[in-house]
């Protein structure tokens, strides 16, 4: 299994509190983590917004079976041919881990079709991640609730399509709630979006935040060859504005 994580890697090169919370990068923090759960049989390697071509080069995006995504403040420079390209390699049977702020990406609102805003309190809340669905394999293992200490509060409504399926809800302390870990297909593509994990926040170091995204990964990944199932010719400008 070839996995890539992406992280846009603008807080850690302009903040040192940020980047004394993850020296690895929020991307080196999760990519150490999967090493330690998948082993040897995974393939992983980090991209981040700040390289040619964003890491995400065709090569790149061609070689990776799992793609996981951390975005929060670049999207809009992100360019549309990339996201493109990503896009259809989900549709052709990718598999695509969006972890929180992600959900704003242009990659993550193309493929829901929809905004994706949800509402936001900045500061650290205790965030806990109850399991609506336990028989789902990215449920396994997972406490209930998962206690994430100190996160960013995010609450509905969050527009996105009602999920294939809801495996986990999230509530705040201030009595907020969200659709904190949700299921899709798209094409031959499974996605899976996952909310915990402010950059103000160490979620990523947790133990059962790492075993989540490693559950997640398991399951996106593609179980036979990804297909070409879709003409390869680019989309039209604007796509993701409609």
């Amino acid at each position: 299994m070839r996995i890539l994580v992406f992280n846009e890697n603008h807080h850690e090169l302009t903040r040192p509190e940020i980047a004394e919370r993850y020296p690895l990068g929020i991307h080196g923090t999760v990519a150490a983590a999967l090493v330690e759960r998948l082993g040897p049989a995974a393939d992983i390697t980090t991209a981040t917004q700040d390289q040619p071509g964003y890491g995400l080069t065709r090569e790149a995006v061609e070689d990776t079976d799992v793609l996981i995504w951390w975005s929060h403040l670049l999207h809009a420079e992100m360019d549309d041919v990339t996201v493109d390209r990503i896009r259809r390699r989900v549709l052709d049977g990718m598999g695509l881990v969006v972890l929180h702020s992600g959900a704003g990406s242009k990659l993550f609102t193309s493929l829901m079709g929809t905004s994706c805003d949800r509402r936001w309190r900045h500061g650290e809340d205790r965030h806990l991640v109850w399991t609506v669905k336990p028989g789902h394999p990215i449920a396994a293992g997972i406490p209930q609730p998962l206690v994430i200490p100190h996160d960013e509060m995010y609450g509905e409504p969050f527009d996105i399509p009602d999920p294939d399926e809801l495996v986990f809800l999230s509530s705040f302390s201030g009595g907020e709630v969200f659709r904190s870990g949700a299921c899709f297909t798209r094409g031959a593509g499974r996605i899976f979006y996952f909310g915990a994990g402010d950059q103000e926040c160490p979620v990523y170091h947790q133990k059962e935040v790492q075993d989540v995204i490693a559950n997640a990964v398991r399951w996106a990944a593609p179980t036979g060859p990804i297909g070409e199932y879709f003409v390869d010719e680019p989309s039209p400008v604007g796509w993701w504005e409609r």
